[in-house]
């Protein structure tokens, strides 16, 4: 069973499809389109209500190693459940693991707020689909040369393609994730891991503390910071990382390395190494660079808890930077 808004997608799919048409690959719909401006609303506009509300907040009470504490396990449990769970793992099923990992990488990711973990891996495979080309959802170079069209094309890959946008058909582009009973049972209850990613914070800070001050502060910088914090890093690979930045390969799209954000986005913005080779589960594609969610996924290998970890070999590497050259 899917969540509310992928079950509704689903069921309009199933009445437009004609048995002798080509599977559709992705429904315009206003109704699909209210449902994404409300979960825009939410888990995009209120945590930057959130964050201004926390910033002002410091005039008159200064954050504490509490609140801090709280933002960084939260900023680092769904930052990596979206880089190593949605991404690496579910999308491009780049190494495999457990159930109980499966189930945790997908409950994290859902906190970060950014879509179910079916949807969001069925727009994930449309990009590399049809990166910088027309259906392409969040492109930033589809929108006119020049100084004004990459701004548009900026803010468009950053921030406002989720108003409303195309939803793709998860029967075509996550056929495999449907399978699992472990990513069904996730993916049913997105609402309530988010809910449970505002709360704990919450919580947490009013027991720490004894106050309901403490309370507030918790859900401001453990809740709302938190999520406008790993929102940026992740709209950052749709806007900068397809507009600055450096190339390394030949690839179909307009990708980008930017290596100084690889710290704070958990080594994602290796996006262009990511891009020429999708399924590997590293995107620096060499020790020395800056890669924490690959980092991850060779401490669970060495814990017994990721199998199948797929890297390219040096001689594939070499034979893609020659082409380029």
């Amino acid at each position: 069973m899917l969540n509310r808004d992928d079950q509704i997608a689903h069921e309009m799919f199933q009445e437009i499809q004609s048995p002798d048409q080509p599977r559709q690959k992705v429904l315009d719909s206003p109704h699909l389109h209210r449902l994404q401006r409300m979960h825009f609303f939410l888990f995009d506009v209120l945590p930057i209500i959130g964050t201004v509300c926390a910033v002002v907040l410091l005039f008159f009470h200064p954050v504490s190693v509490v609140d801090i504490t709280l933002f960084a396990v939260m900023w680092i449990l769904t930052g990596l459940g979206v880089s190593v769970g949605y991404h690496r793992l579910f999308t491009h099923r780049s190494f495999k693991t457990t159930s109980v990992v499966r189930a945790l990488f997908g409950i994290f990711g859902s906190m970060a707020g950014q879509g179910g973990v079916i949807s969001w891996t069925a727009m994930h495979r449309r990009h590399h689909e049809l990166g910088d080309q027309d259906g392409d959802l969040h492109s930033p170079n589809l929108h006119g040369s020049g100084l004004v069209g990459k701004l548009k094309g900026f803010v468009h890959a950053h921030f406002t393609w989720m108003v409303a946008h195309p939803y793709p058909n998860v029967v075509h582009y996550a056929p495999d994730l449907l399978k699992d009973p472990v990513i069904i049972w996730v993916n049913r209850h997105y609402y309530t891991w988010i809910v449970l990613g505002l709360l704990a914070p919450t919580l947490i800070g009013a027991l720490v503390t004894q106050t309901w001050m403490g309370a507030v502060t918790g859900f401001l910088w453990g809740g709302m910071v938190r999520m406008f914090v790993v929102e940026q890093g992740i709209f950052s690979l749709n806007s900068l990382c397809h507009l600055i930045g450096r190339r390394r390969f030949v690839t179909d799209d307009q990708s980008t390395n930017i290596s100084w954000l690889a710290p704070f986005i958990f080594g994602e913005s290796w996006h262009h190494n990511h891009h020429a080779f999708p399924g590997s589960a590293s995107f620096g594609l060499a020790w020395y660079r800056i890669d924490p969610g690959y980092w991850v996924i060779c401490m669970l290998s060495l814990l017994g808890q990721a199998w199948d970890v797929k890297v390219p070999t040096r001689e594939q590497i070499s034979r893609r930077e020659i082409r380029a050259s």
